[in-house]
Formats: C-alpha cells, structure tokens, sequence
C-alpha cells in the first residue's frame, strides 16, 4: 500500500518560495501506475489542483499557478517536490500530495497534509 507524508516549513514570508517535499513509501515513483499530484484546499474553500508530474517526469500545471510552480521528482529518495515561488497570503492553505492512478482515472492515496501559512 502506498503512503504519502508530506514536510515542509510551516509559515513562510510573502514573496518567498515555498517549498514542500512529499515522500513516497511502499511503492516506487518511477512506477508507470501513478502521477504524483500536489493539491491544496485554502481555509473555508474547496480542493484546488496545483499540478502533477507523471512517470516519465514531465510536470503539469495549473494554468493559474503554471508561472510561479515547479514540481520535480528524486527518485534515488523516492520523493517529489513543490516548489511555488512569490508566495502571499492567498497561498495559505493545507498542501496534499496525493497518487493519482492513471489506468482508474482517480486519486487513490493521499497524504495527511501540510499546513502552510503565508505571513510576515
């Protein structure tokens, strides 16, 4: 079974980069199976997609964050990493890594999540 744990500071300054780090156990993120997706849910609103980067490494993301997101893998530690530069307060939020099983079409695994807060 796979498990995900997501780190990373939990308060980062405006115009910052914040820089997250999910580390996956019981399963191989070369694996064909899954892309690994960040996904983020603000206080008071919804889930909102960031990006995913796929089994041949290649990242994708959302239009609205495409110009300040950077998701890359490590695959000698089994990790992937977000990386979100200019950060203000609207990014606060708590940052998921979850697995999303390509032949299903649907997330399976999530991690618990990481809460990150935007503030001087």
């Amino acid at each position: 079974q796979v498990q995900l744990q997501e780190s990373g500071p939990g308060l980062v300054n405006p115009s910052q980069t914040l820089s997250l780090t999910c580390t996956v156990s019981g399963g191989s993120a070369l694996t064909t199976y899954y892309w690994w997706s960040w996904i983020r849910q603000p206080p008071g609103k919804g889930l909102e997609w960031i990006g995913y980067i796929t089994s041949s490494g290649s990242p994708y993301y959302s239009p609205s964050l495409k110009s300040r997101t950077s998701i890359s893998r490590d695959t000698s530690k089994n990790q992937v990493t977000l990386q979100m530069s200019s950060v203000t307060p609207e990014d606060t939020a708590v940052y998921y890594c979850a697995s999303y099983a390509v032949p299903r079409k649907e997330y399976d695994y999530w991690g618990q999540g990481t809460q990150v807060t935007v503030s001087s």
